[in-house]
């Protein structure tokens, strides 16, 4: 399907529908959302977009980096990225065991332009932009990729709302080493609040950032500087390979031309 981007009119009746499932009368999905010309246009030049199973949000960035990278002025096309929240609906918004769906907060479908504290919390913007940061070494990023699309986890939220800290390849390396196993995963434990947790590691990354420049330093010497609280998820890799977590990236990527 050519990607298109929501008009005013298709954005107000996204959020009418969000907003609906969280009542006792939710709707069905608005399919005439993505293709009526009083709700999206087509975006120029044409771009093919394919109905994809994304495995992660490391396949879901590269996809879309590869498809999107160019569109000017892209990080602040809002309808766009609800256009593309609106295609992947199915797997942005899977029905729970009781076959109920959960949008959560608003940010997460319509990107928070301008604000970047929310804007990371948009379930394809947020991915693709990680990516797009590290694109040259995407791995070094898997922290904050190797989750599902649908529920990105702690360590998306503690480490990618500060844009220093997410743009940072030694702070990513050092994140991907602590919490990520050589599955590709994240590692167990790795969600919680305690000791050595993505929320401790932001707290002492900041404190670090007081006294020295951590865009100077290497992932293995700010490895080394971590108290022991983190030694839990340390693992036995030799430091200095940014490439040391295996993963396959898109070899399972499975997707539909005729979205």
């Amino acid at each position: 399907m050519k990607l298109h981007r929501l008009t005013e009119k298709g954005l107000e009746a996204f959020n009418e529908f969000l907003d609906s499932l969280t009542t006792d009368s939710p709707r069905s999905f608005p399919a005439h959302l993505l293709t009526d010309p009083e709700m999206s246009v087509p975006v120029e030049p044409p771009v093919e977009i394919e109905t994809c199973i994304f495995a992660n949000r490391f396949e879901a960035g590269r996809y879309l980096y590869q498809r999107l990278n160019g569109i000017p002025n892209i990080d602040r096309d809002q309808g766009l990225w609800a256009w593309l929240s609106a295609f992947y609906f199915e797997q942005l918004c899977p029905r729970d065991h009781s076959g109920n769906r959960k949008p959560g907060e608003r940010a997460r479908w319509i990107p928070a332009i301008g604000d970047y504290r929310k804007y990371y919390r948009h379930l394809l913007a947020g991915p693709y932009r990680i990516y797009k940061a590290h694109c040259e070494k995407p791995e070094v990023a898997l922290a904050l990729l190797c989750s599902k699309l649908h529920s990105p986890g702690d360590i998306v939220e503690q480490l990618a709302s500060r844009q220093e800290l997410v743009t940072n390849e030694a702070v990513m390396q050092v994140a991907t080493w602590l919490y990520v196993g050589d599955d590709g995963r994240p590692k167990r434990g790795s969600g919680g609040r305690g000791p050595g947790s993505p929320r401790r590691l932001a707290d002492v990354l900041n404190q670090f950032e007081l006294t020295w420049d951590l865009y100077s330093m290497s992932a293995a010497d700010l490895l080394k500087m971590l108290p022991s609280e983190f030694d839990k998820f340390r693992s036995d890799k030799q430091p200095g390979n940014q490439a040391s977590t295996p993963f396959k990236g898109l070899s399972n990527l499975q997707c539909d031309s005729e979205g």
